[in-house]
């Protein structure tokens, strides 16, 4: 594929097992872990497509993703949000704020990869893995 990730995960294991998938996929993967200096590292590296945890130290995704979308730069880099928290109301809270799409954790590999590659194809998700009507 050779799209260039920016992975935002603060958990070592989690960061470590996901870039070997996506790399293995033909992913480009870079990892950050820290939500302070998360936005740096998007204009760094500018990514084709973010995956950002919710729960990050120093900053939380949700108000990453917020400035992402506040900026002309970023306004419409795909963002697939990664979480823990699989309540309808934190999913919901996610796309009003304008991510692509919602995967809890644990998420299989298959899941993973297919869905950050409806992602950087531009397919918004409706946090459930389907496809959003009219996409």
């Amino acid at each position: 594929m050779g799209t260039r990730v920016l992975l935002v995960e603060d958990e070592a294991n989690i960061l470590e097992a996901i870039s070997f998938i996506l790399s293995r996929d033909g992913w480009e993967v870079h990892g950050h872990g820290n939500g302070a200096t998360a936005l740096d590292a998007v204009a760094r590296l500018t990514p084709d497509v973010v995956v950002l945890d919710v729960m990050l130290p120093g900053r939380s995704g949700l108000d990453i993703l917020r400035d992402l979308r506040n900026a002309s730069e970023t306004r419409t880099l795909p963002v697939l949000m990664l979480t823990a928290k699989g309540q309808a109301k934190d999913r919901d809270l996610a796309l009003s704020l304008g991510a692509n799409a919602y995967l809890t954790k644990p998420f299989s590999n298959a899941e993973m990869v297919e869905t950050l590659r409806d992602v950087a194809r531009g397919v918004s998700l409706n946090g459930a893995g389907l496809p959003e009507q009219g996409s």
